[in-house]
């Protein structure tokens, strides 16, 4: 796997809160990849750690192939962590602006296009400080965009938008993606989304990688049969607890290569089979599946 970030044994520890807990993990290069993660996760830390905002405790961390905090590296990225903030009095065309004289790259922006590839167009002259939260977030990619990076890290992008905003952004990203050639990774509680958007996911708990992979092939691994049957309690005696009575079903967690034997187990049980059917867990199962255990870790004053 070609992989635009590489990290080995990632640490970063606020006195005994361990905000990343020896974390392990190849992001690959091209497409858009997905961080889920409940509130303490690591999700923020690992982005400012990318970045070069803060130092990791131990392990180590390459982007592109260099050490974390590699400044050619870092000006081919682009960024929204969090909740992006302008200062109110500037209008959002003010803010791009003031944005790339800071960094020193205002030299050839189309300004205009980029708010308007955000649906700002019309609000561009505005000042910041009437903007919505879901404007706000336009801005903060459009900002993120602006210098053409070949890496883009967004965390919570869609946050406070409407289903057609969201809808916008998903066609921004993909089409960053697809035609520009440009990689995207970004964190968000919306895991329908993420689902329809992201080609990979990673899943964080407490700082630890919980599993990863692409969509499709975690889909797979949480696959159960599906019994339709009777009686339903008959069933759950005999399987225990690799079944979980569902309605007016019974989701058994076995081998492909199993079903056979224990249907036929069950018909000489006097169980009467009217369905089988194998049926996949959709991101949000898997999550809350990989997350249940989670117990908040003592918070720090830095958001993780």
């Amino acid at each position: 796997m070609n992989a635009v970030i590489s990290m080995d044994n990632l640490t970063k520890s606020y006195g005994e809160v361990r905000a990343l807990n020896g974390l392990s993990l190849e992001i690959p290069k091209g497409g858009v990849y997905g961080i889920l993660g409940p509130n303490g996760a690591g999700k923020s830390t690992l982005f400012r750690v990318l970045l070069g905002l803060i130092e990791p405790t131990s392990g180590r961390a390459e982007v592109m192939g260099y050490p974390i905090g590699h400044a050619p590296t870092l000006r081919q990225i682009g960024s929204m962590i969090e909740n992006p903030r302008y200062p109110a009095y500037m209008s959002a065309r003010d803010c791009l602006v003031w944005l790339a004289l800071a960094h020193g790259q205002s030299r050839d922006i189309d300004f205009d296009y980029w708010l308007e590839r955000v649906g700002l167009a019309e609000a561009a002259h505005r000042k910041v400080n009437g903007y919505s939260v879901g404007m706000m977030q336009r801005l903060g990619i459009a900002a993120a965009l602006m210098t053409r990076p070949d890496l883009v890290i967004l965390d919570e992008p869609t946050s406070g938008m409407d289903p057609p905003g969201i809808l916008e952004i998903r066609s921004l990203i993909k089409g960053l993606t697809e035609n520009d050639g440009v990689t995207v990774i970004l964190a968000s509680h919306q895991l329908l989304e993420v689902q329809r958007i992201c080609d990979r996911v990673a899943i964080f708990n407490r700082g630890r990688l919980a599993a990863e992979g692409s969509v499709a092939e975690l889909s797979q691994s949480g696959q159960h049969l599906r019994l339709t049957a009777t009686p339903l309690a008959k069933i759950k005696e005999i399987v225990g607890d690799a079944g979980e009575i569902v309605g007016d079903a019974i989701l058994v967690n076995i081998r492909r290569e199993d079903t056979a034997g224990l249907i036929r187990h069950l018909v000489m049980e006097d169980v009467d089979v009217m369905e089988a059917q194998w049926v996949g867990a959709d991101l949000e199962a898997i999550f809350i599946a990989q997350t249940r255990n989670t117990h908040a870790p003592q918070e720090a004053d830095h958001a993780v």
